[in-house]
């Protein structure tokens, strides 16, 4: 194995994404990191290595890992994704955990997720809140059935609609939680996400177009007291403020990501007009 591992780490495959991508070929769950370390000196069959080398081709070609192996973990849970849908990054997590604090002390919350992409928002919000009442919303229908199927595969009652953000919502939310398209047309970090469905990830001339409209919305759907947590661009935070206080929307604040970046902005409403 180590082998292997030592051929794909001088091609140029990171560590880390070899030890996933071998475990894979190996047919083993991609926890088992410290069981490739025991088995170092072991000969990899043929077929596994076989495998090996084509996997690590797609990766060395920018395809990622995620999409190769068809799992990501996020937030505890073993997500399902492919190409149809964004991979779930680490820094959403703070978008839930700040979902979580929100409604830590109310029972049986109404939420909904926009854009909800693999589930990956609304499905551990949903693990984490079984008295809640999650719906997450996603106007392509591809995206749609990997939520789904992730929520079957889970155990977990998410309801899925399809719609163009709030245009689909059928009632009022005490939280409604979104992590939309932010990036700019033309943004120079976009070939690096090639692979990734790009609808989900460009919105407009400044990447601001979907978040103005959900903003613009959200009030109407909106609870009293009830919190619309948006995540955004890492140069974004003060625009979306901007958005939200121009709303009326209070106790508008910002959590950072895990690189101390700003990430999530949102805010309460707290008064139906």
């Amino acid at each position: 194995m180590g082998a292997l591992l030592s051929a794909a780490s001088a091609a140029g495959v990171a560590r880390l994404d070899a030890h996933l991508l071998l475990l894979f070929a190996l047919g083993r769950s991609l926890s088992e990191r410290a069981w490739l370390v025991a088995h170092d000196s072991d000969e990899a069959p043929e077929a596994v290595r076989h495998t090996f080398g084509s996997i690590t081709a797609r990766r060395l070609a920018g395809e990622p890992v995620a999409y190769i192996v068809g799992e990501k973990e996020f937030h505890g849970l073993n997500l399902r994704v492919d190409a149809r849908v964004l991979i779930p990054r680490p820094d959403t997590e703070t978008l839930v955990d700040w979902a979580l604090e929100v409604l830590a002390d109310r029972r049986s919350p109404h939420v909904l997720d926009l854009g909800t992409g693999s589930g990956a928002i609304a499905l551990a919000i949903q693990a984490a809140r079984p008295d809640a009442r999650v719906t997450g919303i996603d106007l392509s229908p591809d995206a749609l059935q990997v939520a789904e199927s992730n929520a079957a595969r889970l155990g977990l009652p998410v309801r899925f609609l399809q719609g163009d953000w709030l245009g689909a919502a059928d009632a009022r939310w005490d939280l409604i939680v979104t992590n939309p398209p932010y990036v700019a047309a033309g943004d120079a970090h976009l070939d690096a996400l090639r692979h990734e469905p790009l609808a989900a990830l460009v919105s407009g001339f400044d990447g601001l177009a979907d978040i103005r409209r959900i903003v613009q919305a959200a009030p109407k759907h909106l609870h009293p007291e009830g919190w619309l947590l948006i995540e955004h661009g890492h140069d974004q935070k003060d625009a979306v403020h901007g958005l939200l206080v121009d709303q009326g929307l209070a106790e508008v604040q910002s959590r950072r990501d895990l690189a101390g970046i700003s990430r999530c902005t949102g805010g309460m409403w707290h008064s139906v007009k």
